[in-house]
């Protein structure tokens, strides 16, 4: 199965992932258009804070078994066959927050969608971008991240690429040598966030 296979270590916490999202999952698909809309399209890519200013950009891992879909009461979160995407029926949604409840990565959250009239907010997940999959395309959010933060891909041919970089980088070091493990601009980035926090949290 296709992933967004996340490399924290290069997250600087831009949020154009967050941004990409919403213009996606917007009804005109466009920045501006999108800034008019009601309901405003919200990202389903959720990049939080942690210590020493360093993010996280996380989203829906498409886990099978899905708890979300195990203990779902309506039937509302299904699993596409082709991609192996976990989604949601918005019409069949109660928003009733099981889903949420048992989630192990805390990235449910409830908003209203354009696509369908409700009294209600319904889970607005990550669907995978599956209309862009389906048409050739990779997530948004994958497109928008320009630090290699977010990669689409094979989760074992990526953990493959990985592990390779490692062992370069293994080795190197017991020739005595030093290879970068990030870009040296976000190294930098992170020198002078580290130094940042040393004067303290925000708030």
């Amino acid at each position: 199965m296709k992933t967004v296979f996340v490399h924290p270590e290069r997250c600087i916490g831009c949020r154009h992932c967050e941004m990409a999202c919403a213009i996606e999952h917007s009804k005109s698909q466009d920045l501006f258009g999108m800034l008019f809309e009601t309901p405003r399209s919200k990202p389903r890519i959720h990049v939080e804070l942690g210590i020493d200013f360093m993010t996280f950009p996380n989203r829906c891992r498409h886990c099978d078994p899905a708890p979300c879909m195990q203990v779902c009461p309506t039937g509302a979160l299904h699993r596409d066959v082709e991609t192996g995407s976990v989604l949601v029926n918005y019409s069949t949604c109660i928003g009733c927050a099981m889903c949420a409840m048992v989630c192990p990565f805390d990235i449910i959250s409830f908003n209203k969608v354009w696509s369908i009239q409700l009294d209600h907010e319904v889970n607005t997940k990550c669907d995978h971008c599956i209309d862009r999959q389906q048409a050739g395309n990779i997530p948004a959010c994958v497109e928008a991240c320009k630090t290699g933060a977010l990669e689409f891909g094979d989760a074992n041919t990526i953990i493959r690429s990985s592990r390779k970089d490692f062992t370069v980088r293994t080795t190197l070091a017991l020739k005595g040598e030093e290879a970068p493990s990030l870009p040296p601009n976000i190294e930098a980035f992170r020198d002078i966030m580290a130094k940042v926090s040393q004067f303290g949290t925000l708030g």
